[in-house]
């Protein structure tokens, strides 16, 4: 049998280590060496990679796309992508969802992960249609999570539903590191005798459990793993990908994977780890094993936001109390997956409940949304009382958001005018208005320099 490996350095490794700051001329050497590996596929865009390079690096993430394509000519290249959400934090109409597909099938991306944080499917529906109209791979997932209303034959019954939308693939997505050896091995047995289509699974090393619940998802018969170069491997990012091939390699499985050209990419990457924990960019403390996680369901990205928080409000002593409170506001929401938007949503939620003294004294605007059923259905029984409280004798809609949001993305290219020169352009400012229009304004200005320069040289 053979494992597929997806090498996460680009994107996931990348986001999770270091905030995803990691310029395009950092890697750019390297991408032809990455194509030589072996890999299944090389995941490099999505997430948070699209909102950084136009936010932090000054790049146009629809060019980074481009110039990864011009050199990877063998590998699949993959994108994480939020369904309705893109790669925001809010639903947007449909016509935008199938143009950005669409767009970025055009510009070089071969395979898209799809999932919706509540997984409720209806939320994924459009972008699975649209990535299969477009010849590319859909692979659809199931956010991992446990709570008293998760179990095994709820998770197949999702395969079953993603299987029915078409997917090529499923993928169950572990966000937080939190599924044990023994799940694993259940969990993929379930899912494969349930539905034909490969199932891969991805997971983070935060808690430490990664390596061996990798191990025992294959011998249940999962097709692929997630894994990194391993000088951006552990912590908060994937298992390493030399361990995990010498480790398959060892117990009879084949990879594909060439070990000459994976010590020539770990070569190439750990100078720039050096740099970026000299810089400061890489904290140590990511690189740790958390296992508080396994408690609290809180998974690392999500813990340094509730600390950041704490801190900005000279709050730090509050943090076990917000810890407690977290798993309590999960249940009063219906358990959700602690996976963006929700685990933003639930944290701030919880931390505002502890510093207020009180309950739900203030509640977001989110919660208040996602109350209103603007998210999608929650996966379980939502607390009565706090719908109350939020919506009065109103009830939440049942029905799909997005099916209340007016087509977008003719109505913005017009409004944009000549600050847009293309669609892409009109894509990344609908995703994110005031970082592309800056950005835009930004790109004019570097260009007028360059003229000028070149006028004044000549």
């Amino acid at each position: 049998m053979k494992v597929n490996f997806t090498e996460t350095v680009l994107r996931d490794a990348n986001q999770s280590l270091i905030a995803t700051r990691m310029p395009f001329s950092d890697f750019e050497e390297i991408l032809e060496t990455l194509d030589k590996a072996g890999y299944y596929s090389l995941e490099c865009w999505g997430g948070a990679t699209f909102d950084s390079c136009l936010r932090y690096l000054n790049e146009d993430p629809w060019e980074r796309l481009r110039k990864i394509k011009a050199k990877v000519k063998n590998t699949k290249l993959q994108m994480l992508l939020r369904g309705q959400n893109i790669l925001g934090y809010k639903h947007y109409p449909d016509d935008v969802v199938r143009k950005f597909v669409a767009h970025a099938v055009q510009n070089g991306m071969d395979i898209f992960r799809i999932f919706d944080a509540l997984n409720d499917f209806r939320n994924i529906a459009v972008a699975v249609d649209e990535t299969l109209k477009q010849g590319a791979h859909a692979q659809g997932c199931i956010c991992y999570t446990t709570s008293p209303i998760h179990n095994l034959e709820k998770y197949a019954a999702m395969g079953k539903e993603l299987e029915a939308l078409g997917v090529n693939s499923i993928c169950i997505k572990d966000m937080a590191g939190i599924m044990g050896p023994q799940e694993a091995y259940d969990l993929i047995k379930a899912l494969k005798s349930t539905v034909k289509v490969p199932v891969f699974l991805h997971t983070h090393s935060t808690t430490g459990l990664g390596p061996i619940t990798y191990a025992k998802a294959v011998e249940a018969g999962c097709d692929g793993i997630d894994t990194a170069i391993s000088s951006f491997s552990g912590g908060t990012s994937q298992p390493s990908t030399e361990t995990m091939n010498y480790a398959f390699k060892q117990m009879g499985y084949s990879t594909d994977l060439d070990e000459k050209v994976l010590k020539k990419i770990n070569d190439y990457f750990k100078p720039l780890k050096t740099r970026y924990l000299d810089s400061g960019l890489m904290d140590p403390f990511v690189l740790g094993t958390e296992t508080d996680a396994l408690i609290y369901q809180v998974p690392g990205g999500m813990l340094s936001n509730l600390i950041s928080q704490l801190k900005s409000q000279n709050a730090m002593d509050k943090l076990d109390a917000v810890l407690e409170e977290t798993p309590k506001v999960r249940k009063d929401l219906g358990y959700p997956p602690l996976v963006t938007p929700m685990s933003q949503i639930v944290g701030v939620q919880a931390t505002s409940n502890v510093l207020a003294g009180e309950r739900y004294k203030n509640i977001s605007n989110e919660v208040k949304s996602y109350l209103r059923g603007e998210y999608g259905k929650a996966p379980g029984e939502v607390n009565g009382d706090l719908i109350k409280k939020v919506l009065g004798d109103t009830l939440p809609m049942t029905t799909r958001f997005a099916d209340t949001l007016e087509p977008a993305f003719e109505k913005i290219k017009i409004q944009l005018g000549s600050l847009a020169r293309s669609d892409e352009d009109v894509l990344s400012y609908i995703a994110f208005p005031q970082i592309a229009e800056k950005f835009f304004k930004d790109r004019e200005d570097r260009e007028s320099q360059i003229v000028a320069y070149t006028i004044v040289k000549k």
